[in-house]
């Protein structure tokens, strides 16, 4: 069997018609197949790849760790340059409460370790999250995310908790001296980049602080300069009680974390002892990756030009096809009259290649699959976007 019917055959397959791409190189925003044609890449493994595939400075960081160790112990054992380095340089880049770092292998962990974190830290157990969220496919983590046709499958979930619309302000009275946490994307990704209204965020966080409830913030697509600033958050005015990380957190390689405040996190390292750890979490070479990409991120002033190149997305899409485009920095959402448009547009992008010098490789929203995703690598250049979209109208004419 070739290595298509191996895929096929012997990888558990997640839906019924994969796209099945056989990728054999990427290299700064493209991805190259078996047959050499290329892709412009408009997702970067879901907003994984911010500093681009085959970052030399990442490549440079993973080569130096894979000669001293690999896998050594568990998390919080053993000293470990490329864990404390990491997180001295998160914490340096964020808010002086969040200056305790707690690593794992994925963003759902992070989810998983933020709840237990918060029931018990408060003693509660109600929790609160919102409709069209996405926090993870875990037990835990299903329990939270916001669409019960993916939840209903696998019940029951956890108990307690409480689905609301996001930016609603039946929130404010619901959340009360129960509550243990309210879970919230800080922009919501998944839902086709929906954004905080007015001062609705700014009100949660007041409302948290005023019943004592933590407020969990997932930055997991949306952190490391991918809305515009280097967390989504301080476009806001707040500062959440626990950060969620992933993603681009790793450089490209398996990484998550959840960050609070050390009287907070404290709590796990008693009563009972070992109260989250996991093996694999803050994994060496992950995190001489991550840091390395958060250095490059950081150094090369990534960050400055996302609105601008979010902007020339906007400013350069144009078709009577498109209903709508939800922009948040380089995290779009283009609507489409339906799922089949959008699915049939991206089967067609992707072919691009068959008769231009590149295709475009994108996606869909989970809970917006009428919408086109455009979350490229953040090291896109201007003339790249403009291909794109050019690229994107011309296909929209032949449907």
């Amino acid at each position: 069997m070739n290595n298509r019917d191996i895929f096929l055959r012997h990888i558990a397959q997640t839906s019924e018609a994969p796209i099945a791409l056989e990728i054999v190189k990427a290299e700064g925003t493209y991805l190259y197949d078996v047959t050499g044609k290329k892709y412009l890449d408009l997702i970067g493994g879901i907003s994984v790849c911010n500093v681009g595939h085959g970052n030399l400075s990442v490549k440079a960081a993973i080569s130096a760790q894979l000669d001293n160790f690999l896998h050594v112990m568990v998390n919080g054992e053993l000293v470990l340059a490329p864990q404390t380095n990491y997180a001295a340089l998160l914490t340096k880049n964020l808010p002086p409460i969040l200056d305790t770092v707690f690593f794992t292998a994925s963003g759902s962990e992070a989810t998983e370790g933020a709840m237990k974190l918060a029931k018990r830290f408060t003693g509660r157990h109600k929790m609160i999250a919102f409709n069209n969220s996405y926090h993870g496919s875990t037990q835990g983590a299903l329990s939270v995310m916001g669409s019960e046709y993916w939840r209903n499958a696998f019940r029951p979930l956890l108990p307690g908790i409480t689905h609301l619309p996001y930016n609603s302000e039946e929130v404010f009275d619901e959340i009360d001296n129960d509550t243990a946490c309210v879970i919230a994307e800080t922009i919501q990704a998944e839902a086709g980049v929906i954004k905080p209204e007015g001062n609705w965020l700014k009100r949660l966080r007041e409302r948290c602080s005023e019943t004592g409830t933590l407020l969990v913030l997932d930055e997991i697509q949306c952190g490391f300069g991918r809305n515009g600033t280097l967390w989504a958050f301080q476009q806001f005015g707040i500062v959440p009680d626990i950060l969620l990380l992933g993603k681009a957190l790793g450089g490209g390689l398996p990484l998550g974390a959840f960050i609070a405040n050390a009287s907070v996190m404290k709590v796990l390292s008693h009563d009972p002892v070992l109260g989250h750890i996991n093996t694999f979490g803050g994994h060496p070479l992950c995190c001489a990756a991550g840091e390395a990409a958060m250095q490059f991120l950081l150094q090369e002033n990534l960050v400055d030009q996302v609105q601008v190149k979010g902007a020339h997305f906007v400013a350069n899409l144009h078709s009577s096809k498109i209903k709508n485009i939800n922009a948040a920095g380089l995290m779009l959402s283009v609507e489409f009259a339906d799922f089949y448009l959008t699915k049939t547009l991206i089967s067609k992008l992707i072919k691009a290649a068959e008769f231009q010098k590149a295709g475009l490789f994108t996606d869909w929203f989970l809970f917006a699959p009428q919408s086109l995703r455009i979350a490229p690598p953040l090291t896109i250049t201007m003339d790249e976007i403009a291909f794109a979209c050019e690229t994107i109208e011309d296909t929209l004419k032949t449907l």
